[in-house]
């Protein structure tokens, strides 16, 4: 028999809006995707229930369902490379039990006062060159407040790394509606502000800020018309329900997220959890973050999955796993605000061994290749009829 066809990849004009909004209104009319028995969609009332069943599926169920979610939304080829700094580290009043910069902690980081524009933009220059198109900067403190003379200096930051054609991402604790608004205002494509776990099982990790202020500041960055980046961590000594709890709290939000990273917990002597001897990273193992990023997959079809902090103790062939799952962005740079993470080359070499792309900046995804080549089956919900992409 004749060989099979070469994998030829979508064109760039295949490209969805960058604007998750934009793009998400192009299928508003959709009520649900179907392909190879999978059934899928966009949905904000789920329960935990519902959550529950997905997450508890046998391994191998949850594996096949999650990839066929995503290879019905997205290119599984394209994963979005990010790049995170710690423009300000250490030094921060909160209590959580799982932080290095924390003054309550004895760790091994020292405060340090906030970067130099240039510093930063020189670091943006060197993370774009190493083929990052999303840049992140992360601030130890509470929240911006009164840091009117900090607050310019990044609000220069964004502006200056968004004139490099990067796209710029901060997590610098709460924010007003104010300070969201001057930062939408700089160029800022999309801030972060995870939710770390349940809210039952929050006020075991956190005592300083409540999962209210939380979800505040996520709508006023979504009231801005910034994307919301917003996730957890796994390894915070949680039930699997926590793990179901905080995904029912993000696929219920009224838009979901445009990107929700999965973290494992890395362990820091001198923290609360670091010093304890039942909580570590090695109690969450691949097949835990496999099972999350698949469940949030299909929670969540639209969102771009992030696999983030806790990735250098898992191997090649676990990430890939993790990949199938569902995940589509990463982190990458040697550290992750004060923890090791995968060097630049390692992930260019892991990206060629798998075949990978890295998504550009400021470009919408590529459309799914199983949507162009008619393999979705569509059902719009006006005409109450199915349709194939």
């Amino acid at each position: 028999p004749p060989p099979p066809p070469a994998y030829t990849p979508p064109a760039a004009s295949d490209r969805l809006p960058n604007d998750e909004r934009k793009r998400n209104s192009l299928y508003s009319s959709e009520s649900a995707r179907t392909m190879s028995g999978v059934t899928a969609s966009v949905r904000h009332d789920w329960t935990k229930d519902e959550i529950a069943s997905i997450y508890s599926l046998p391994f191998h169920e949850l594996m096949h369902r999650a990839s066929t979610v995503h290879r019905m939304y997205w290119n599984p080829a394209e994963v979005q490379q990010c790049t995170l700094l710690s423009i300000k580290t250490g030094g921060c009043t909160e209590d959580c039990s799982y932080c290095s910069q924390s003054t309550r902690h004895k760790t091994f980081v020292k405060p340090t006062p906030t970067m130099k524009v240039q510093q930063v933009l020189e670091a943006a220059q060197k993370a774009k060159d190493a083929g990052s198109t999303r840049f992140c900067m992360g601030a130890a403190w509470r929240e911006l407040g009164n840091k009117k003379n900090a607050f310019g200096h990044i609000l220069e930051m964004v502006r200056g790394v968004n004139g490099m054609g990067l796209e710029v991402c901060c997590t610098l604790g709460m924010l007003n509606a104010e300070q969201a608004r001057q930062l939408k205002e700089a160029g800022l494509t999309a801030y972060n502000h995870n939710l770390d776990t349940s809210p039952e099982h929050y006020p075991n990790v956190i005592t300083t800020r409540s999962y209210e202020d939380r979800l505040n500041t996520i709508a006023n960055v979504r009231d801005a018309g910034i994307s919301v980046c917003c996730g957890g961590i796994l390894g915070l000594g949680e039930e699997e329900k926590d793990r179901v709890g905080l995904l029912h709290v993000l696929a219920t939000l009224p838009e979901h997220p445009e990107s929700v990273p999965i973290n494992a917990l890395v362990s820091v002597e001198g923290t609360p959890l670091g010093d304890r001897d039942d909580v570590d990273i090695d109690q969450v193992d691949a097949f835990d973050m496999a099972r999350m990023i698949a469940t949030a997959r299909i929670v969540m079809p639209r969102t771009m999955v992030r696999l983030s902090a806790g990735r250098l103790s898992f191997g090649d062939a676990e990430q890939y796993m993790m990949f199938s799952a569902g995940a589509n962005s990463i982190f990458n740079g040697d550290k992750l605000l004060t923890t090791d993470n995968p060097e630049f080359d390692e992930d260019q070499r892991l990206f060629k061994k798998l075949g990978f792309m890295g998504k550009p900046a400021h470009k919408g995804p590529m459309r799914a290749p199983a949507e162009e080549r008619g393999e979705v089956k569509i059902e719009k919900v006006e005409a109450k009829k199915e349709m194939y992409a």
